[in-house]
């Protein structure tokens, strides 16, 4: 009983990010950046970077999972950021969203340009 409840909690919490994941990626992303490293490499980079609790205390959640229109993408709880990154011609494409512009969503923005 307890596994299936933890199940559906998780399944909820996927069903509200990505709703949130979809509303903002019909604005502009907060930034854009490029990498020469491979999409995978740069999506597993994120997720870790993203999961520090010293940097993050409890907040340090990063989940990793299939991106919409393939590559990866990376997200916090409730979607409050996550990245799209998808492997382009030139190496790597990053979509960085964050719900809000304040000093969390830039310190993610730093962890993620250390993956770069």
């Amino acid at each position: 009983m307890r596994m299936l409840m933890v199940a559906v909690a998780a399944t909820l919490l996927v069903g509200c990010a990505g709703s949130a994941m979809e509303q903002a990626r019909t604005q502009a992303p907060y930034k854009t950046l490029t990498s020469d490293k491979p999409e995978l490499n740069v999506a597993q980079c994120v997720k870790f970077a993203w999961e520090d609790e010293a940097v993050f205390g409890v907040d340090a959640g990063a989940y990793l999972q299939p991106g919409k229109k393939g590559g990866s993408t990376v997200y916090t709880r409730s979607a409050e950021s996550f990245v799209d990154i998808q492997a382009s011609a030139t190496g790597t494409a990053l979509n960085y969203y964050a719900k809000q512009d304040d000093f969390v969503a830039k310190r993610r923005l730093a962890a993620l340009a250390t993956c770069l």
